[in-house]
This record gives structure tokens, C-alpha cells and sequence, in this order.
């Protein structure tokens, strides 16, 4: 989907009962807070409007409070799309660790014909608040929910989305949400495993540099083994550093980066074979 062409309405209120009343949202998994991990998976959205208290964010983004405060799910949903102006809008909660700017371009994706596209856990439970919807139906019945209620204080969300057609869409993780304790050690757990820790360490280090760079870590690794084999180990480290500065100085980019790690891993080769 085009830049601009849906906004997104992250719900970081709450009261986090099952986790003692801390400020859920703040809480950090592979060194992020939940909430930045969701910034950063919906980092193409136009307009980004958080709906909770204000605190610090990896980037800026509009705040918005339900009204009443703690007024519920559904009066936070209308509290942030009142402030989005694109045709499509992305509705999420700020307790997703597992979910990804991949699963976003999936949900915007499925939206296809439909009037919504929500996420289906792997118990086959839709989760309204991992979803994309086309804004203007999602108006709609706002209004009528105010027209029939009399106001959406406590309303639950399954009446926001139960007359919206909606197209569902299974994904193992990515509507995982941390409402316990025992939620928050999982996720910790689980990025650390072996098939996820690199993955992780390099999306938590480039927000934490501010760095939007898709990186070959396949073709990094290769020229770090070779390094380290075909010319001594601490030549590993160093010589990814320093196709990193190389590629800075080129002008940066995925082209630049590719450029430098080819030309050292070159030099790795012809190293090795003078032994």
C-alpha cells in the first residue's frame, strides 16, 4: 500500500489489572517497549494516533484519550480514528511483541473486497484489535453504536465489528498480547530462541540507531566466517564495521551495503587462497 494511504490507531490505555496496574505499554521485550515494537511494525502508516497517557515513543506520533477515560475499547477506537484522515485504518494494541511490518502489509493486503481484516489466533478467536479496516464503515458503526447506546462508555468491541464484513486471516504469533506476567516471560523467552535471537538483535539494534536499512544478514554472516577462518577471528567484527562505515560513506542504502560486503568477501576469498 502507497505511503499515506492508511493511518494507523494504537490502543496503549488500560488498566493492566493482571499485571499489577504498571504501565503495560512500557514494558520492554528484546530491550523495546511493547509499544515501540508496534510503532515500528506500522512505521508506513500517514498519521499514527496513540490512545492511552503520553510517554516517551521511538517517533512521534498524535496522542488521543477516550472519553470518558477508561471509557473502554470501543470509546478509544472512536477517540483515535477521529483524529485519522486516511481511507484505510489500522487498529492495534500496544501489547504485540510478535507482530511484524510484514503481518501489517498482510493485513492491508486482505482488506481486498472486505470492509475489515482482522487477525485469527491460532484458537480460531478473531482479534478485533489486530486489524485493518476501511474507515468509513468503521464510522458508520460508531454511529450507530452512539445512536443505539446512547454513548460507548464499556461497550464491548465485538459490537463495533460484529456487522462489518470482514475477511480473517490466520497468523501463528502476531496476535499474541501480553496481559500477565507469565505472557511478558514467554515473549521474552521466545525471541531469545535460536531461530528468532539474530533476527531480533538486528531490528532491535537499527531502532535503536534509528537506522531503516534492509541488511543481507546471510551475506554478512558469510563474509564474517570468512573473515574469521581465512584470516583470524577478531577480523570478523571488524571487517563487517567496517563495511558498514564504507557503505556510510557511499551514501548508505541497501545498494551501497551490498556493494561493500561484496568487495570485502572478495577480499576474503583471495586471503584465503594464498594459504
Amino acid at each position: 500500500m502507497t505511503p499515506g494511504a492508511y493511518d494507523a490507531v494504537i490502543l496503549a490505555g488500560g488498566a493492566a489489572r493482571r499485571l499489577g496496574g504498571v504501565d503495560k505499554p512500557a514494558l520492554r521485550v528484546g530491550g523495546r517497549a511493547l509499544l515501540d515494537r508496534v510503532l515500528d511494525a506500522c512505521r508506513g502508516a500517514g498519521r499514527t494516533v496513540v490512545v492511552g497517557p503520553r510517554r516517551p515513543t521511538a517517533r512521534p506520533v498524535r496522542w488521543a484519550r477516550e472519553e470518558p477515560p477508561g471509557g473502554g475499547p470501543v470509546a478509544a477506537v472512536d477517540a483515535g480514528v477521529r483524529q485519522t484522515t486516511a481511507p484505510v485504518v489500522l487498529v492495534l494494541s500496544a501489547d504485540l511483541p510478535f507482530l511484524t511490518h510484514e503481518t501489517v502489509e498482510t493485513l492491508l493486503t486482505g482488506l481486498q473486497g472486505a470492509e475489515g481484516a482482522v487477525l485469527i489466533d491460532p484458537d480460531g478467536r478473531e482479534q478485533p484489535l489486530v486489524a485493518a479496516y476501511r474507515a468509513e464503515p468503521l464510522r458508520r458503526e460508531i454511529a450507530l453504536l452512539v445512536t443505539e447506546h446512547g454513548g460507548l462508555g464499556g461497550l464491548p468491541l465485538r459490537l463495533l465489528v460484529s456487522e462489518l464484513a470482514l475477511a480473517r486471516l490466520r497468523h501463528p504469533t502476531a496476535s499474541f498480547d501480553c496481559d500477565t506476567w507469565e505472557d511478558i516471560t514467554t515473549a521474552r523467552a521466545r525471541i531469545r530462541e535460536h531461530g528468532h535471537v539474530l533476527d531480533e538483535w538486528i531490528a532491535a539494534v537499527k531502532a535503536e540507531l534509528g537506522i531503516d536499512l534492509d541488511v543481507d544478514t546471510a551475506a554478512l554472516l558469510d563474509l564474517a566466517r570468512d573473515a574469521a577462518h581465512g584470516v583470524a577471528r577478531p577480523a570478523a567484527p571488524l571487517t563487517t564495521f567496517l563495511v558498514g562505515y564504507a557503505a556510510a560513506q557511499k551514501g548508505g542504502g541497501p545498494e551501497a551495503l551490498a556493494a561493500a560486503t561484496e568487495k570485502a568477501a572478495a577480499l576474503a576469498a583471495r586471503w584465503a587462497e594464498e594459504q
